[in-house]
């Protein structure tokens, strides 16, 4: 059984000033970007996290063949909404853990996690010039740790905790670093090449 994807669109947008992963990006929302790449890496049913009441990333997300959960616990931060995905899906054989606001993560990167994870990696994640980026894989065994994630700092604690046991992905591509927080950084996307 292949990993369960999961997609994480709960933020705030604080620093954005509206709902980012709407912002229009050559041609659909950001979440969208990153939900097809998802969906196509995992070769599996994408579960997106969701506020309660974001309709309109509902809207966006359900066509595109997502399976979507609405939780309070994206108020929590990152770890809210990953702990509650992996509770929605507790029956899943590990989990590909991806951002709806990084729309260049390659197609390729996403299956060499998931390869990764099926071949027993305990957590796997990609890595670019001695630095970790996304998504990251998490085996079946640490569903205990994962669904009590309550904080904004996502995983962290967790990959700290077993540091020895991440495997590294070697990639080629910044992509898996690039994230939007701001109308600059979705300025400075611009035309960056969509990498597969």
């Amino acid at each position: 059984m292949k990993p369960r994807p999961l997609l994480l669109a709960g933020g705030s947008a604080s620093r954005f000033g509206s709902q980012k992963l709407l912002a229009e990006w050559r041609g659909a929302p950001l979440v969208a970007h990153a939900a097809r790449r998802l969906a196509e890496g995992s070769g599996a049913i994408v579960l997106a996290v969701i506020p309660l009441g974001a309709e309109s990333l509902r809207r966006v997300l359900e066509p595109l063949g997502c399976e979507v959960l609405e939780t309070d616990r994206t108020t929590l931060g990152l770890g809210g909404s990953l702990s509650a995905g992996v509770e929605a899906s507790a029956d899943s054989n590990g989990w590909i853990v991806a951002l709806g606001d990084m729309p260049l993560v390659p197609v390729e990167t996403i299956r060499e996690v998931c390869r990764a994870l099926e071949n027993g990696a305990f957590i796997a994640a990609p890595e670019h010039g001695g630095r970790r980026g996304h998504p990251v894989g998490f085996s079946r065994d640490l569903y205990d740790e994962l669904v009590r994630l309550r904080e904004d700092i996502g995983a962290r604690e967790v990959l700290q905790r077993h540091r020895e046991r991440v495997m590294a992905i070697a990639s080629s591509d910044p992509g898996i670093f690039a994230d939007i927080d701001t109308r600059d950084d979705l300025k400075t996307l611009g035309d960056r090449p969509l990498n597969s």
